[in-house]
């Protein structure tokens, strides 16, 4: 005790040395002047910004959400007094004990902390969040206030599950916010940082926050990766193909065969239009296309046209027939097939799924089978995002989206990262703007960054018929003239969920694999929405499940914890049990096709003109 007391006191007499802790005071105050100089452009932007940054999405009506959400909360405690001085004093207790123990630690004890960063939380992840008894305080005062608040909510009595999720959410972006690793004098990182360059650092982060703010459009967009590393058609999306068919909304990649031979029922790819294509064509190591047509497969690509006003009435049935079916016939044109198999990712799968219930209503038995990568059908546990979707929300975004014809890509690239704040946001905030370093390169978070625009009519029908009303999974939606009932959809289907997805929750996508009245291959990966789908089998990561068709008798209310009681796992990628599963349905091998053989002329080389188009 004696030694760790002289240690601590030696420390505290060097600090009082009367010399500054700055190796240049002078190099201080120019960095001081600059930091002001840059917070003043800061200042402005936002001041003016503010001006017209209104409507969904935005931080002013994030703010009014929350605050709807959290009154609900507070008002139920506030009913019953006696439970919320119980819980005001379990907080109170807290801090008494922890502040206890920080005595007892100055005075030279081992003490064990009273809260703890859950495993695999890289916010504390800096020795000195554990070694410095001024940081571990820190860190620990807000560790106990943020479970605090979330167990507050969890034990809230008198909510229905959908204003509980709304408080869940919010209280974990407003938590995610005020941790200590986001300040400048609560981070160890960056003290250490600030003291070593004389301020450098914040300078540096100011002049990235005015450059991402000019950059911008409606909503800040923190840069998550350094934006001149990649191209698309540089360095992404460069398995060689040609473009052999366009309209209004798509353009149809044909891609070139890398075998002698490929199986003769060709596939098409449907990804989702909320964003590019060129997730599942990434970097040659990590293409899902590129290696599909190593596997001897015949493929297809649909493309999404980034729309601008004069697309604003295409709606959800348009997407279907001039984007699904209007590439099915381009399909059948360019291989001379009767049949081709699909795949769906995500929306893009919802919107496959669909045409399926449109097409098994008028007969059309053109799709020989399906592939539904984290797909829902049933969106009764859509997970976080029916967080934005209300009566009252869409009212409002019908409005906003009226004005221009098209949702800005900006705004659904703030939702999806508000999902995941202490990945997708603040590890980046203190990075650029806290510790003034370069992002680093990463291909995911570049196509991350390559928002598309969405069309209103199409949006709107979808956010509504979807995830408000849940028609389709009802058997009430109607596309076409047509009824459409996914009971009536009876060929094969590869369902794939991801156990950590916050977009598509595996529990959903398990109950939506019900609905079908095929054979269907369920199959769970690890990891989440985009890492579990994206998983090429060298990288030997992660794992999959593999198991029985799910069924309401066996496995009733989307009981997926009772299919993994039964399933199989095995060790690394999906991909191979896919492509086993797909030669099946696919044909006899014949010679390789290569674009521009069939019927359609190629008219450009892929990855095309639509997906360069940036509007955001």
């Amino acid at each position: 005790m004696t030694e760790k007391r002289t240690q601590d006191q030696d420390s505290a007499e060097n600090k009082d040395t009367g010399r500054p802790p700055f190796s240049d005071p002078r190099e201080l105050a120019r960095n001081l002047a600059r930091f002001l100089e840059q917070g003043g452009k800061v200042v402005g932007t936002l001041a003016e910004r503010s001006k017209g940054n209104s409507g969904p999405y935005s931080a002013s009506s994030e703010l009014s959400e929350a605050a709807k959400a959290l009154g609900q909360v507070a008002g139920q405690w506030v009913n019953d007094p006696a439970r919320f001085a119980g819980a005001q004093g379990k907080l109170l207790k807290g801090y008494a004990d922890l502040w206890g123990r920080s005595v007892r630690r100055f005075l030279g004890e081992d003490v064990e902390p009273v809260a703890k960063p859950a495993p695999g939380d890289g916010r504390f992840k800096d020795a000195d969040w554990n070694d410095s008894q001024f940081f571990d305080f820190w860190k620990q005062a807000y560790l106990l206030t943020a479970n605090w608040a979330e167990d507050m909510v969890e034990n809230t009595e008198g909510l229905d599950e959908k204003d509980r999720q709304k408080a869940e959410f919010y209280v974990n972006q407003i938590s995610s916010a005020l941790s200590p690793s986001n300040f400048a004098f609560t981070n160890p990182e960056v003290v250490r940082e600030t003291l070593a360059t004389n301020g450098e650092n914040l300078v540096n982060g100011m002049t990235q926050l005015a450059t991402d703010l000019q950059d911008s459009k409606d909503i800040l967009r923190v840069r998550q990766t350094d934006l001149d590393a990649f191209g698309v058609g540089r360095n992404l999306a460069v398995t060689p193909g040609k473009v052999v068919f366009q309209n209004d909304i798509i353009q149809l990649i044909q891609y070139s065969p890398t075998t002698d031979t490929a199986h003769e029922v060709p596939l098409l790819v449907v990804p989702p239009w909320i964003n590019k294509y060129y997730i599942l064509d990434l970097v040659p190591e990590k293409s899902y296309m590129a290696w599909a047509v190593a596997q001897g497969f015949t493929v297809f690509i649909v493309s999404w046209i980034n729309p601008d006003k004069k697309l604003a009435a295409k709606t959800f049935e348009d997407y279907m027939k001039e984007g699904v079916l209007g590439a099915v016939r381009a399909v059948q044109e360019a291989t001379g097939q009767k049949k081709i198999n699909a795949l769906g990712y995500c929306v893009g799968g919802t919107l496959l799924a669909a045409t399926l219930a449109y097409m098994a209503a008028r007969g059309d038995d053109r799709i020989a089978s399906a592939t539904l990568l984290t797909t829902q059908v049933d969106f009764t546990n859509a997970g976080d995002l029916q967080v934005f979707i209300d009566d009252t929300q869409l009212k409002v975004l019908e409005e906003m989206m009226a004005e221009r014809g098209y949702l800005e890509g900006s705004r659904m690239a703030a939702v999806f990262n508000m999902l995941r704040p202490r990945d997708l946001i603040w590890p980046y905030v203190v990075n650029n703007y806290l510790l003034g370093k370069q992002p680093m390169p990463f291909d995911l978070l570049y196509w991350n960054s390559d928002s598309t625009r969405l069309p209103a009519a199409n949006h709107i029908f979808y956010l509504r018929e979807f995830y408000l009303e849940n028609n389709l999974a009802k058997g009430e939606m109607k596309l076409g003239g047509e009824q459409l009932k996914l009971k009536k959809i009876d060929l094969p289907i590869y369902e794939l969920a991801t156990r950590e997805d916050h977009i598509a929750p595996a529990a959903s996508v398990f109950a939506g694999a019900k609905a079908f009245s095929g054979p269907v291959r369920f199959v769970l990966a690890g990891s989440g929405h985009i890492a579990g789908v994206v998983n090429p089998p060298a990288r030997h990561k992660y794992q999959h499940w593999t198991g029985k068709k799910p069924s309401s008798r066996k496995f009733p209310a989307a009981a997926l914890e009772d299919w993994l009681k039964t399933a199989k796992e095995h060790s690394g990628s999906w991909w191979p049990d896919w492509s086993e599963w797909l030669a099946k349905h696919s044909g006899d091998k014949i010679p390789a096709r290569h674009p521009g053989d069939g019927a359609l002329e190629p008219i450009e080389d892929a990855p095309g003109s639509y997906v360069k188009t940036r509007h955001s």
